[in-house]
């Protein structure tokens, strides 16, 4: 158990040998990503191979790394050299890179890139795996991964150990410096470490944007004989994983965060609110807890400082509106996951009554690296108003998807294009939705805009959690307002009028549209006000951002929505009914392709020739449109129905 601040550099020395191991190490991405991709397999197999070849290497599991893309990701450590990354790995490739360390080789299938040095983010320092030597004379043809056009332009704080650190280690987590912060707090006032996190300009990463260390100073001046901590883990966006990867992936980051939290405010009770479906970062925090706990890192006199404070976990059913506070805290005390007028706030009156702060995951990572650095370093990083990092998970019609951390002020064009990959080369992306359901839909020739609440919010738009969907050119823009209205619509709790009632006459007159069954263009001024009052009127923030994708998209994208009212025409070819599959013969290149995809055997030609879709028996479920190389399949008019045609 841990009592002092000796015992704790000597635990972090003991953490940096076994992150840093005299002896061949391997490591798997194993976190939700990489286990869909089938790195246990890998896991397993690099296990497996170790053992009958006796190499006298350790396999451990490590977090996201981010790449997801990429998954499954291995990381080779050969002591004095610089540690290799692959991606797109299998049980047969990681036999066949056992085989190779083994035999002194360098294997450079899927090699994404090599790192030289670890940055300790939370200390300012860093830790070389590679001598001098090797640098100089080995190195040449081999790419550094943060040159690799997926990082360049990323700054990782909050995702820090993720990828690096094996979670289940609390070993491993003090090595890279953790919970130093925690016990730098303790040498100072509350009041201190609150004006460090206001000088840090942080503020809540779960989609308010409220400054953090003014709802933290709220609590504190509040007299009360209780204060509770809360972390928002209830994530609920569509695409979005951001929270659940650093659970996986670093969870002391959150147990220290809200450890220097209850000490900031004068609370002994932490809980962590975590939606069920989220099984393996559930048992990870909650495995992370125990060893906090059993090293004395939670409990009662903690350090002997005389603080005394504990985390539990709480399980959530699933509803996307308790990620609005007041929601979350009424399912925790065991009623019906609905939202209560404010104020008071949950930092004047929260859990069972008493003062409570209420921050998402990725806001309590960021909380050890302000501490320790201070928050004049924070502050020196994004834009005036809008300080640090932010997390996206980039989703959707990009070549490169995962999980994206850039500093504040990076444009999202840069984001996309840059980080992303951008799309498929023969399309165009036509808008990107920030936000989740919440957000809106910003078009292609606005990109440039930066990562910043207030840019956001002018652009019809908000930051969110952090849920960044890319669309090109075969994305509906009615279809995708229709989509997350029937979201928001089917998670409304249904306690006010506005959002019950407003939502669901959205989304009737929206389906409408894209079936066609409108014709007065003056349904789209309607609909905008309709949209208008219910941003307006409704309770919470979930009744109060609903109509924000619809708003943006009639904004930046009417022209969509009158030629499904004028023309009865989906130029993206996505809403049935509205549009007829062709041929472009100039493109077909006559491979049959998409003859043998067709499951109505509607395509018909021969090989070397163009192919010809028939009219009658096609029903425009698009595979072939998703299997053509060429983009030879184009969506035209009814009006050019009849038969088996061709452009």
């Amino acid at each position: 158990m841990l009592k002092n601040k000796q015992l704790l550099d000597n635990l972090q020395e003991l953490g940096l040998k076994v992150l840093y191991p005299e002896q061949i190490k391997f490591s798997v991405g194993m976190a939700s990503c990489g286990r869909a991709s089938g790195a246990e397999e890998v896991f397993n197999a690099l296990r497996e191979e170790i053992e009958q070849t006796g190499l006298g290497a350790i396999v451990t599991p490590t977090g996201c790394l981010g790449f997801c893309q990429k998954e499954p990701l291995v990381y080779l450590q050969v002591p004095g050299q610089p540690r290799l990354v692959y991606g797109n790995f299998n049980s047969n490739r990681a036999k066949e890179l056992v085989q190779a360390v083994r035999q002194g080789e360098l294997y450079k299938k899927m090699l994404l890139g090599t790192v030289y040095e670890d940055e300790n983010v939370v200390e300012g320092t860093s830790h070389q795996l590679s001598s001098p030597s090797f640098v100089s004379g080995q190195s040449e043809g081999l790419r550094q991964l943060k040159d690799h056009h997926f990082y360049k332009g990323q700054l990782k704080i909050a995702t820090r150990n993720c990828g690096n650190i094996d979670p289940g280690s609390i070993t491993e987590y003090v090595a890279m410096g953790g919970y130093q912060a925690f016990y730098d707090c303790l040498q100072k006032t509350p009041a201190e470490v609150i004006e460090t996190i206001k000088q840090s300009g942080l503020r809540g990463r779960g989609g308010g944007g409220f400054p953090t260390g003014s709802k933290w100073e709220f609590a504190r001046n509040n007299v009360a004989p209780q204060k509770f901590v809360i972390c928002n883990a209830d994530e609920g966006d569509p695409g979005a994983y951001m929270d659940r990867s650093i659970l996986e992936g670093d969870p002391h980051s959150v147990i220290e965060g809200m450890l220097v939290g209850g000490y900031a405010i004068g609370a002994d009770t932490g809980i962590i609110y975590c939606r069920a479906e989220y099984p393996l970062a559930v048992e990870t925090i909650t495995n992370a807890i125990d060893q906090a706990r059993t090293l004395g890192l939670l409990g009662r006199d903690i350090l002997c400082s005389g603080f005394s404070y504990d985390i539990k976990v709480v399980k959530g059913a699933g509803a996307f509106v308790c990620g609005e506070e007041t929601a979350l805290i009424a399912s925790i005390e065991g009623f019906m996951g609905e939202p209560r007028p404010r104020p008071p706030f949950p930092a004047q009156q929260g859990l069972w009554g008493y003062p409570t702060i209420i921050n998402n995951v990725e806001t309590w990572a960021n909380i050890s690296p302000i501490i320790c650095r201070g928050g004049d370093w924070y502050a020196k990083i994004g834009t005036e108003k809008s300080k640090g990092t932010k997390v996206f998970a980039l989703v959707g019609d990009v070549r490169n998807n995962g999980l994206v951390e850039v500093p504040m002020g990076t444009s999202i064009r840069e984001i996309v294009y840059s980080i992303g990959g951008g799309t498929d080369p023969n399309l165009k992306i036509k808008a990107v939705q920030t936000g989740g359901p919440s957000g809106g839909c910003i078009p292609e020739h606005m990109l440039d805009i930066p990562v910043d609440y207030d840019k956001l919010l002018e652009a019809g738009t908000i930051m969110g959690s952090g849920g960044m969907v890319v669309m090109n050119e075969r994305s509906c823009m009615v279809d995708v307002s229709r989509f997350f209205m029937s979201f928001t619509q089917e998670e409304s709790c249904g306690k006010c009028v506005p959002c019950r009632e407003g939502t669901k006459r959205i989304l009737d007159m929206l389906e409408d549209i894209c079936q066609g069954k409108v014709s007065d263009l003056r349904q789209l001024d309607l609909l905008n006000e309709l949209a208008e009052t219910i941003k307006d009127t409704s309770l919470c923030g979930l009744g109060q951002t609903a109509p924000n994708p619809v708003l943006s998209t009639l904004r930046h994208f009417r022209n969509e929505f009158e030629a499904h009212i004028t023309n009865k025409f989906c130029s993206a070819g996505v809403c049935q009914n509205l549009f007829n599959l062709v041929i472009n013969s100039d493109l077909c290149i006559g491979c049959g392709l998409c003859s043998k995809a067709c499951p109505q055997a509607a395509i018909n030609g021969e090989k070397g020739n163009p192919f010809t879709i028939d009219q009658e028996l096609c029903v425009q479920c698009r595979i072939c449109v998703q299997t053509c190389n060429k983009n030879a399949i184009l969506a035209v008019e009814n009006a050019k129905r009849g038969g088996s045609v061709h452009a």
